[in-house]
């Protein structure tokens, strides 16, 4: 056996994507980070172990503009474009490329942290090393640092440092939470194993084990939707344990599950109700994927009044928007549906309090184990969300070991800074503006070759019976003097039309209406009708359009996307299941975009807009809020490039440029199978470009990229130039006719 002693700034243990944003975050920082997992990949529950397709904020497409960027989002664009078809193994290749492309991370699979040393009094402890055991290797390794986090999802670091903790759910009254039960109790979401199938041509028997379970006998074919084709995620429901322990009783859980899939096969080969005669599977999982176990307390503890209020924390540094998703105890067995949602009306913000523990001075903590109480944790447990309080918690934990001082003292007395600095690496925070004071682009006047200053949707594809009531998402910037629709009129009718304020800027449902009206309209095709709306905000934000339903009418879809439109259709009756009467009073839900976000419907808006104008580059928004926040082009010609300029009085010395191209936030992503995009790379970044300075009565070329794929982009100069105009020549997108983007800072 051999022993060794690891020494860095900070030790991450969790390889799950919480642990590894945490590690790459703190590494970008300057940090140098051992990461520790004890399996022989990374991804945790989202790895070709487990195989959990990894949800965020998008809701699956339920909320608008609300996928992740920062680390996370790097590598859902990134497998997006080297796995389309969701391959488990090349997923696992997507988060292990981006960990092994960081210097200052010393990865450790396979190594096992069992044994903490900690010491100091209750309420302040301090977390001195942790010891793990590598399997297969024979090394026994002992790993010292001034920060430690605990992404282990089942928080045994924090348990064995004697960090202050929670278990099961929390009693209505302690935090006045609707969802929570009037008593306290112990238990937990449970457990779940998952399966894939695969047609191979011919027909192949199945013999059920002996421990297969007869789910005829139980309430699994009633209750649960089982069809022959489906794989994965989509038997998300086979979960058992809650009543259980998850942690103690793993090995009980996991037979329980082995039971119910090869039962569930059992049936869907040999009960003759499915067409499975050629069909075999291919894989079953042999890791429980867990949902959970302990919550550590820290300074704040996030409640479910929070995440349905949105608070604007002061301190937030992360967002979801998953809704609360909780589950039966009895899982599989439950006689009710296998989950109930709860959603907010838009994403939510985490505070850095949430991440760090109330009395383990020098640990901070993410994924599934933050501050939050059950029901809260309802939301923030999906691994997208766990990806960037990952980031925000390593982030965090780097610069309190440059300051030397404890994250407490960071949320306390450096938080703007910690934001600041999130910001500028792309992190999801939602409200905040980059105040960086060594950014020279804040201070620039900003021009370009052109701006996109209308709203118009002009190029009809399909016509659209107006069977339910329509919205259409729009910025407003400055006002709104009329609207006219694309419509087909069967006969003689009226158009009723509502004009809404979203209420919060980080919000796209109606919230309170200030307009309306109603237009006759003459029998006839593709008739341009104008309709007097008139609204003039205190300020720029969006507003949601509402077409009323009219029998007689059709509208018109397009088949090209417009940055800051989005089309919905109105739901009238929950889908799922019309018990959940309370889905008809979650906007978010009834407002559905059904997939065809990128099909706007046809509309003229007047007067011209100021919403996609260059100053927004230095505006200080990295992402939609109120309003795209992003310069927008006239469309691109072939051999001109479009421009944007920045220029100062005086002149500046330019060392390092960074840029954020819109890589549609709105697009919801995903690991796995879940679904495809059209497309490999997001249409709207752009492909070519050129950074340009003017020196000496002409300009110079300082970089020249092709074959763009990312959107953030950070280009370090060969050496400093000196120069009043510094400016970005988008010469091609991957397939947007417009150049957009986002952000331009300079160093």
């Amino acid at each position: 056996m051999r022993t060794e002693t690891v020494t860095t700034d900070i030790t991450v243990i969790g390889g799950g994507l919480a642990g590894v944003c945490a590690a790459v975050a703190a590494a970008r920082l300057g940090r140098t980070v051992a990461l520790v997992q004890n399996r022989p990949v990374l991804g945790g529950n989202s790895s070709s172990e487990v195989r959990v397709w990894v949800c965020g904020a998008t809701a699956h497409g339920t909320q608008r503009y609300a996928r992740e960027t920062g680390i996370m989002g790097e590598m859902f664009v990134e497998n997006q474009y080297i796995n389309p078809e969701g391959n488990p193994y090349f997923w696992d290749l997507t988060v292990l490329q981006t960990v092994r492309a960081e210097k200052n991370i010393q990865l450790f699979l396979n190594t096992d942290v069992h044994e903490v040393e900690a010491d100091g009094p209750e309420d302040d402890r301090v977390i001195r090393s942790v010891t793990g055991w590598m399997m297969g290797s024979e090394r026994r390794i002992r790993f010292e640092s001034e920060m430690f986090l605990d992404c282990t999802g089942d928080g045994l670091v924090g348990f064995l440092a004697g960090a202050k903790y929670r278990l099961g759910r929390e009693a209505r009254s302690e935090y006045d939470e609707e969802w929570a039960p009037e008593v306290a109790d112990d238990i937990t979401l449970g457990s779940t194993l998952l399966f894939y199938t695969k047609d191979v041509g011919q027909p192949v028997k199945y013999i059920a084990p002996d421990f297969a379970k007869d789910i005829t006998k139980t309430s699994i074919p009633l209750r649960r939707v089982i069809r022959s084709g489906d794989n994965g995620c989509a038997y998300w429901w086979i979960e058992w344990g809650g009543e259980l322990d998850t942690v103690h009783d793993n090995e009980r859980i996991r037979d329980e599950l082995w039971a119910v899939i090869y039962g569930i096969w059992d049936y869907i080969k040999n009960s003759g109700k499915f067409d499975a005669e050629n069909m075999t599977l291919e894989w079953v999982g042999s890791l429980p994927g867990k949902r959970e176990y302990r919550r550590f307390v820290g300074d704040y503890v996030l409640n479910q009044n929070d995440i349905l209020e949105q608070k604007a924390f002061p301190d937030r540094v992360a967002f979801g928007g998953w809704s609360i998703d909780l589950h039966p105890p009895q899982g599989v067995y439950a006689e009710e549906s296998g989950s109930k949602h709860l959603h907010m009306n838009g994403v939510y913000s985490i505070p850095f309090r949430s991440l760090y523990s109330a009395n383990v001075r020098n640990m901070l903590m993410a994924g599934r184990n933050i501050s939050a109480t059950h029901v809260a944790f309802g939301t923030t447990r999906v691994m997208a969300t766990c990806a960037v309080i990952g980031e925000a918690a390593g982030s965090g934990a780097a610069l309190a070991v440059q300051k030397g001082v404890t994250p407490r003292e960071i949320a306390n007395d450096h938080i703007d800074e910690l934001q600041q600095i999130m910001l500028r690496q792309d992190a999801s925070i939602v409200g905040l503006r980059n105040e960086d004071a060594l950014d020279l682009a804040r201070r620039a006047a900003v021009s370009a070759s052109s701006a996109r200053t209308t709203i118009a949707v002009t190029s009809p594809e399909e016509s659209v019976p107006l069977a339910e009531d329509v919205g259409i998402l729009i910025p407003v910037n400055p006002a709104v003097e009329g609207v006219e629709l694309l419509l087909d009129a069967d006969s003689a009718t009226t158009v009723e039309v509502e004009l809404w304020s979203t209420g919060r800027a980080e919000n796209y449902v109606p919230h309170e209406r200030a307009a309306a009206a109603a237009v006759d309209v003459p029998a006839g095709e593709r008739q341009w009708v104008p309709i007097d709306l008139r609204w003039r905000p205190d300020q720029p934000q969006n507003a949601f359009l509402i077409v009323k339903a009219n029998q007689a009418l059709k509208l018109y879809r397009s088949g090209e996307a417009h940055t800051g439109i989005l089309p919905f259709v109105k739901r009238e009756q929950p889908d799922r299941d019309p018990k959940l009467e309370f889905q008809l009073q979650q906007q978010v839900v009834v407002w559905r975009m059904n997939g065809q976000a990128r099909k706007p419907f046809c509309l003229k808006v007047a007067p011209a807009t100021n919403a996609y104008e260059p100053a927004n580059v230095a505006g200080g928004y990295l992402r939609p809020y109120g309003g795209p926040n992003l310069w927008s082009s006239a469309d691109l010609a072939e051999g001109r490039p479009e421009w944007i300029e920045l220029s100062w009085e005086e002149e500046i010395e330019a060392g390092e440029i960074h840029l954020v191209f819109n890589d549609d936030v709105n697009e919801d992503l995903i690991n796995l199978h879940h679904h495809r995009t059209p497309f490999e790379v997001i249409p709207e970044l752009v492909k070519d470009y050129a950074i340009e300075a003017f020196a000496n009565g002409e300009w110079t070329t300082l970089h020249r990229e092709t074959g763009n794929r990312r959107r953030k982009r950070v280009h370090k100069l060969a050496e400093t130039v000196r120069t009043k105009r510094l400016r970005v020549a988008a010469e091609a997108t991957n397939g947007s006719p417009r150049a957009e983007i986002v952000e331009i800072r300079v160093y």
